[in-house]
């Protein structure tokens, strides 16, 4: 769909219609509207949209399409990938909160909890944000390392169940998993048995995660508990060759020497006007 530029008084210009797409995953936990709900009010405002199914590639979908704004509705660690192939091709990102915690839209200032009202994004305008690299992959809000990786983990694995019991559970682990990572920041050794490497700084008391106040200081944050860390790149290192991960809380296996990077005002996010 073509774009027409209209203009509100005061000489500020609007788009009537956007070249977009937004990709849905269905399986992201959530409240509220259906993914078919979703679907259809996206299709209203003149959006393509895609419903993922089994094997799907968010990313690919991204890559076949020409659109100039690609969106993505869904949990945090749905965002990333699609949030990459904007990145790569200058186009703008939409995110449409439909997980269950949706930290980064949070923290860019979208109304977690109105998915229907994120798409007026599309439409909407426009930030430049910074994101961070784990090696090549891309993450929006953090990387944790160790025992904050393994309760994220345990935590995701039980959102099904009672919040209470996936609580617990998670507790646990960090409770009785005493040993330390056996890492190295920057060459120094640490003792540690969790790290969390953020995009930006977080109002953090370990193990909980705050709000960011802002996306676009060009800084990462590393934090062990005692300890915070400031700078553009981190190398972290591991004497087992690798590290069991959570990015933007997905699970996932790091090797190591791990290499941390931010990338300041790289992507192109549009939020609702007023956002």
């Amino acid at each position: 769909m073509g774009r027409t530029a209209h203009w509100r008084d005061g000489g500020v210009p609007y788009l009537s219609a956007v070249n977009g797409l937004l990709i849905v995953n269905p399986r992201s936990g959530r409240g509220g509207p259906e993914p078919d709900e979703l679907v259809a009010e996206a299709n209203a405002l003149g959006i393509e949209t895609h419903l993922l199914q089994a094997g799907d590639d968010p990313a690919e979908i991204a890559r076949r399409s020409d659109a100039d704004v690609l969106g993505m509705a869904g949990g945090d660690g749905s965002l990333a990938p699609v949030a990459g192939v904007a990145l790569e091709r200058n186009a703008a990102f939409v995110c449409v909160p439909f997980g269950t915690r949706n930290h980064f839209a949070r923290d860019v200032g979208v109304d977690r909890d109105d998915p229907v009202g994120a798409l007026r994004a599309f439409h909407g305008v426009e930030r430049r944000i910074d994101v961070g690299r784990a090696d090549e992959r891309l993450f929006l809000n953090n990387v944790s390392l160790g025992v904050y990786a393994r309760l994220v983990h345990r935590r995701e694995g039980h959102r099904r169940r009672r919040e209470a019991f996936a609580r617990l559970r998670a507790w646990a682990i960090l409770v009785t998993h005493r040993e330390p990572l056996g890492i190295t920041i920057d060459g120094d050794p640490v003792e540690s048995r969790l790290v969390l490497v953020a995009n930006n700084a977080y109002a953090l008391d370990l193990p909980s995660l705050g709000e960011r106040e802002r996306l676009d200081e060009g800084q990462l944050y590393l934090y062990v508990p005692g300890d915070e860390r400031v700078a553009t790149r981190f190398v972290i290192d591991a004497a087992a060759g690798r590290l069991e991960a959570a990015v933007d809380g997905e699970p996932d296996e790091l090797p190591t020497p791990i290499e941390f990077r931010i990338e300041p005002r790289a992507l192109r996010v549009l939020v609702p006007d007023g956002g």
